[in-house]
């Protein structure tokens, strides 16, 4: 889906390359370009698992995210402003998502 959606748009000149929001430092908005499952290191879940996960909590493209909050010790986990709602990942499932920072 999101391989479909990156070729699609990369053939009408849209620039979507984007970091992973796993790198992020807080308080840097921006918009979902790409879920991936295989950008991060799944654990115990599996690539397509975590992807799924994801998505079905909200991360699709198009949306917009938000570090409001991270972790005092190593900056994990993260709190993430997805659209309206709030979420809670670990930085390592949050590499998993790519995003475009305004």
């Amino acid at each position: 889906m999101s391989k479909i959606f990156s070729e699609s748009a990369g053939a009408s000149g849209l620039d979507l390359r984007g970091e992973a929001l796993g790198a992020a430092r807080a308080g840097r908005p921006g918009v979902i370009v790409r879920v991936d499952g295989t950008l991060a290191d799944a654990g115990v879940l599996g690539a397509e698992e975590l992807e799924r996960r994801l998505l079905e909590l909200g991360f699709v493209e198009g949306a917009r995210v938000e570090i409001i909050h991270q972790g005092l010790f190593g900056a994990d986990p993260i709190a993430v402003k997805l659209d309206d709602m709030r979420v809670a990942l670990r930085r390592r499932e949050a590499r998993a998502i790519e995003v475009k920072f305004d």
